[in-house]
């Protein structure tokens, strides 16, 4: 014998009832034995205990929603019956309705709704749409009959959550089972206390119903079916990427249960476990789907965690005080004091030193368990042996589930790992001695967060992602995109990552999606987004979409932008940006970055600030974390001073070349803010600082390549007309180096702690003699490399280098983060 059992969620439409027909008449061609619990249709349950709060109010609308609880029913019956089912299914129908009617009339009457009525006016729900669905079943060719689940299962009066009396209830179902071999179409949640009061089972009555009848009937199997593809690593709507766990154990099911998993009730799992009937969670929308099978085998498999899951909003109560410690019974009259005010406890947590004892109750409790525990302990709060009870609110509690943790070292260490990395602060700790599970209280902000967090650190470690929010999508960022987008199979199948862009902003507008923005088409939606641009206000939003594993990337020049740094760091959201000005202003500012990347445990990557897509930064860092120590640093760090000099050649004009660089874009506008070493000075100052000196802009010496009245014009053309006039100058510096077998080029240099940028002449046993185009070039002479220096050399600008230089830091920072 099976018992199945169809929610509210299956049975909410007559096109789902179909499909619920179809299953069951697939059962019945197996040749299975089969019995069926059926909860109100979806909603159904919440529309009675409205209705009746209203008529207990004295509000006369009650009788309207009454109207539409019967109208949904009866339009159920005719669009699934046939005559002559029909006409007896509406018949039943009438008699229920008219009894409900009545009922709630003389709640309006009482204006009062006792727990003992709202059980009999609940029941409505499941005699209803049991009653229909048998029809259903008989009209489609099946043996079925309605049960009345009140004719077997007996109870207390404990209405709202009555208790069940297993023996009798266990042998009413054997007799009754044997005597009507029909297909037995059983309501849920309803049971009747002796003398035939009607009760009800409280949480997950109806799964609790299924179960009692499996236990009862020594089940082969208990199936409950639900909306969902059995139980999921986590929650579906909070964590996209849950998926279905294959086999699971009692133990590790009642965890989950524990713990908020919707598809199973601790109460639901008693009967069949204390029998070890397996129990099946399956899709009424999917039926092929093999759903989750509970039982007492432990799986092959040996993953240590089978599920992630939480309780999203909880209140931490801390007693401490040097009067617990060494004294006997302190948690006995605490938890004593508790269950007497009937406060159930979510989780305790209690130090090795005996000094604390924190405790998680329901928000709604927590100043009753206050109360009642100051109370306990009035004596030795009076005497400042014990404080008073701290209470901290907005509290979450997330769990990690598996019976195969204990075999496995390390799964707190990746727990730690994984909130730390997101900036996911751990209030309160709780393990048992079975290690079946590991719980953490955190703020019930980061729920969400956090859930994906260790979703991604124990189920989809083989597959990263990066949640990427992106300002400045011009050349650079557009190009990046592109990148992105071109590369994301390749990433996936080769290096196990996923980058999923959610934020976009240009200068006007900005465009998020957590779900990630369709690159195909990115200016379109962020054209019509109708969000204006404000770096605080985007900010603001990355901070509150709260996203693990998430990446900041600027692509501008913007100084308002670098400005925000510190606090999206501070969010524990890392950083790659191309963007100069955060780490080549004052250095108490740069400082500050690097701490508070580390005291977050994220990164703040700018290696294109140097070089754009050139390991420099990197390359330099590497030398003097190995040990290494760097005796000069020559570079040629201006891809526009790069191309003019290296294309300025006796017989031929400065002017004309560097008319040449502007009309290609390689300068700015201006050109003078190029040859005046400005851009060149941020990123001498930038490497001059990793390798430790507290270099600021005024340290560094420049001497100017162009003459007084070119750097004094009033504008660009004057510029021109200026330096026109001094072609003269530039030729004779060119004829001259030329006579010496040397070569022009404007040269960055940092040697015993000074820095300095100026024009050189360098001969053909010096590298910059060979550059060409506007290839950059560092030099870096060391210890180890005294002799001969590493060089590091190629395009130092363009939107290409730069935006790979970009997405490798992505790529870093996701692998760091998983």
């Amino acid at each position: 014998m099976k018992v199945l059992k169809f929610g509210g969620s299956s049975v909410g439409t007559p096109d789902r009832i179909r499909g619920i027909v179809d299953i069951l008449k697939s059962y019945a061609a197996r040749g299975d034995h089969f019995t069926v619990v059926f909860s109100a249709f979806g909603g159904v349950t919440d529309a009675l205990i409205n209705m009746s709060s209203l008529a207990a109010k004295g509000d006369e609308s009650y009788y309207e929603q009454f109207l539409a609880f019967s109208k949904r029913h009866t339009d159920a019956a005719r669009d699934l019956l046939p005559e002559p089912y029909l006409g007896e299914v509406l018949a039943g129908l009438e008699n229920n309705h008219e009894v409900l009617k009545n009922l709630l009339y003389g709640i309006f009457l009482v204006r009062e709704a006792s727990t003992r009525t709202m059980d009999y006016v609940i029941s409505f729900g499941e005699r209803n749409s049991a009653f229909i669905i048998a029809h259903a079943l008989q009209q489609a060719g099946l043996s079925a009959a309605y049960l009345d689940a009140r004719k077997i299962i007996v109870t207390d009066k404990n209405f709202g959550n009555a208790k069940v009396d297993l023996a009798l209830t266990y042998e009413n179902i054997k007799k009754y089972y044997q005597q009507n071999t029909d297909i037995q179409i059983v309501t849920g949640f309803i049971a009747a206390a002796k003398g035939g009061l009607t009760t009800t089972l409280g949480r997950g009555g109806s799964d609790y119903t299924a179960a009692l009848i499996a236990a009862g009937l020594d089940a082969g199997s208990l199936e409950i079916w639900t909306d969902v593809d059995g139980v999921l690593t986590a929650d579906p709507r909070r964590v996209k990427k849950a998926f279905s766990i294959p086999e699971m154990t009692y133990a590790e099911a009642m965890e989950m249960s524990h713990f908020g998993a919707k598809v199973i009730y601790p109460p639901t799992i008693q009967p069949v476990l204390a029998k070890k009937i397996p129990m099946w969670i399956k899709n009424t929308f999917n039926p092929s789907h093999p759903g989750t099978l509970v039982s007492d085998k432990q799986d092959d498999s040996r993953t240590p965690v089978k599920g992630i899951s939480s309780i999203g909003n909880i209140a931490l109560l801390t007693l401490q005080g040097s009067g617990l410690f060494g004294v006997p019974g302190i948690a006995a009259r605490l938890f004593g004091s508790l269950a007497s005010a009937g406060i159930n406890v979510i989780l305790i947590t209690q130090g090795s030193s005996e000094h604390s004892i924190s405790f998680a109750v329901q928000p709604d409790k927590a100043s009753k368990a206050r109360k009642q525990v100051e109370k306990e302990f009035e004596y030795e709060i009076q005497s400042g042996l014990v404080d008073p009870v701290r209470m901290e609110n907005d509290l979450a509690v997330v769990a990690i589930i598996g019976e195969h943790m204990r075999y496995l070292p390390g799964i707190s260490g990746r727990l730690f790992q994984a909130l730390g990395q997101n900036g996911i602060n751990v209030v309160a700790i709780a393990q048992g001695s079975s290690e079946l599970n590991i719980s953490v209280v955190i703020n019930r902000a980061d729920e969400s967060k956090a859930l994906n967090a260790l979703h991604e650190a124990f189920f989809l470690s083989d597959t990263a992602f990066v949640n990427v929010f992106m300002v400045g999508v011009g050349l650079i960022g557009s190009t990046l995109l592109k990148q992105i987008k071109a590369h994301a199979e390749f990433l996936k199948k080769e290096h196990s990552l996923e980058v999923k862009v959610v934020g976009l902003a240009n200068s006007k507008r900005m465009l998020f999606n957590e779900n990630g923005i369709d690159l195909d088409n990115w200016r379109d939606q962020l054209s019509s987004s109708e969000t204006p641009m404000k770096i605080k206000d985007f900010v603001e939003k990355m901070k509150s979409m709260n996203l693990s594993s998430s990446i900041f990337v600027d692509n501008t020049a913007n100084e308002q932008i670098a400005k925000h740094y510190n606090e999206v760091l501070d969010a524990s959201i890392s950083i790659s940006t191309p963007n100069k000005i955060a780490t080549s202003s004052a250095y108490e500012q740069y400082l500050q970055l690097k701490k508070t990347a580390k005291k977050r445990g994220i990164l703040f990557l700018y290696e294109t600030n140097v070089g754009a897509g050139l390991p420099v930064i990197s390359t330099l860092n590497d030398l003097i974390v190995s040990g290494d120590r760097i005796l000069k640093i020559e570079a040629v760090l201006s891809g526009s001073l790069s191309f003019i000099f290296n294309t300025f050649k006796p017989g031929i004009s400065f002017s004309s070349i560097v008319g040449e660089a502007q009309k290609r874009g390689f300068t700015e506008p201006d050109p003078r803010i190029d040859l005046n070493g400005i851009d060149v000075r941020r990123k001498l100052i930038i490497l001059a600082r990793e390798t430790g000196l507290a270099l600021e802009s005024e340290d560094v010496l420049i001497h100017p390549v162009l003459p007084e009245v070119c750097r004094n014009a009033p504008d660009v053309p004057a510029f021109f007309e200026e330096l026109k006039k001094a072609d003269d100058y530039f030729t004779q510096l060119a004829e001259a180096a030329a006579a010496d077998g040397k070569v022009l080029r404007m040269v960055a240099s940092l040697e015993n702690g000074v820095a300095s940028i100026g024009l050189q002449s360098v001969d053909a046993t010096h590298p910059f003699y060979q550059l060409s185009g506007s290839d950059n070039m560092i030099v870096f002479t060391s210890e180890r490399y005294k002799d001969r220096p590493l060089v590091v050399r190629g395009p130092g600008a363009g939107a290409e280098v730069t935006a790979a230089g970009i997405f490798s830091e992505i790529i870093k920072i996701g692998n760091y983060l998983n």
